[in-house]
């Protein structure tokens, strides 16, 4: 069995009203994106694809651009809402395909985020929700985030953590905009990163312990650069002249912070670099990796990256038993799914 826990997908009443609406330029650009990716919305192609990799489902979320980034916090609202009952319906629906899905959630305003996971959770059956590295620019450790990581971490859900940044966010301060696609390739990797270690700093996973993020692409930057994650970050404020010590005051910590990062989980969404697989499995821990495909983002629009994935993690050296714990143990524990659910 294989349980492929972050896949994206725009159920067709939720994709007919995202090209109704007039949005803002970044989101224009995914809506280029998402619009010649079928498998997305029809399901007869979706479902064809998947055939290929036998006892195969997945867990859904709604693809970017986020909610929030569609326009005012009522259209968020919106949105979410449509999103949500329309993957509640396709789970339904079709329960040999789709284990489960996560919440779309307004974060541009968090008590509206905080019913909406209330609501699809205890009424729709969400497995938990997907956010963004920030919200409209502003940092995902904001004091009024408070509530809904408190909620979060109540449901025992999992916190899908997907990276969010456009050509507006340019590579240098001299120019206006990210060029060759820098903001996408690395620049999402650097947001992933940045709000790991927010959360971190913040104290919000000392206040939260059982909060279960999980962080798209593998933990990104992190176990690539554990050296300074863990002794480079045991120095904080070595660097840092005392006219800025400010910056470097967070929540009071009780552990390292590279023991915080460990408490994250990840998924497996290398595009099929195995030694990505690997790193990340070695920093992590067999028990926190969760495979994930980030289908349909290949090159072949769908099935792609399903198939790269589950051949990087039978080529890096795994056991069987590892390997049925990434493809399937760990999120049927986390969650407490079933054969049938």
């Amino acid at each position: 069995m294989k349980i492929d826990a972050f896949c994206h997908i725009m159920p067709r009443p939720y994709y007919d009203r995202f090209f109704e609406l007039d949005v803002a330029v970044h989101a224009a650009n995914l809506r280029k994106r998402v619009s010649n990716i079928p498998s997305l919305v029809d399901m007869d192609v979706r479902f064809a694809q998947m055939d290929e990799f036998g006892d195969y489902r997945q867990i859904i979320n709604i693809a970017a651009p986020p909610v929030e980034d569609l326009g005012s916090p009522a259209i968020s609202k919106e949105m979410a809402r449509i999103g949500n009952e329309s993957m509640a319906e396709l789970v339904r629906d079709h329960p040999d395909r789709f284990a489960g899905f996560t919440a779309c959630v307004p974060m541009d305003d968090p008590d509206a985020a905080v019913a909406e996971l209330d609501y699809a959770v205890e009424e729709l059956g969400a497995y938990g929700a997907q956010i963004y590295t920030h919200v409209n620019g502003r940092p995902m450790d904001d004091a009024r985030f408070e509530a809904f990581y408190e909620r979060m971490a109540a449901s025992g859900g999992l916190l899908q953590v997907h990276p969010c940044r456009s050509s507006a966010w340019s590579d240098y301060p001299t120019e206006p905009r990210s060029r060759y696609e820098i903001w996408w390739t690395f620049g999402w990797e650097y947001d992933l990163s940045a709000f790991m270690a927010r959360i971190v700093f913040s104290g919000v996973l000392e206040r939260h312990p059982d909060l279960k993020p999980l962080i798209h692409h593998g933990g990104s930057m992190v176990p690539h650069f554990a050296g300074r994650v863990g002794p480079g970050w045991d120095q904080l404020g070595a660097r840092t002249p005392e006219d800025q010590k400010e910056d470097v005051e967070g929540y009071p910590l009780t552990k390292r912070p590279i023991e915080y990062f460990k408490q994250m989980y990840v998924d497996t969404a290398m595009f099929g670099a195995a030694n990505a697989v690997r790193c990340s499995i070695d920093f992590y821990g067999v028990d926190h990796v969760l495979f994930g495909s980030d289908s349909p983002y290949d090159p072949e629009r769908g099935p792609g990256y399903i198939r790269s994935t589950i051949k990087n993690l039978q080529e890096v050296g795994l056991t069987e038993a590892e390997q049925d714990t990434i493809f399937h143990g760990n999120v049927t524990r986390l969650l407490g799914l079933t054969a049938e659910a």
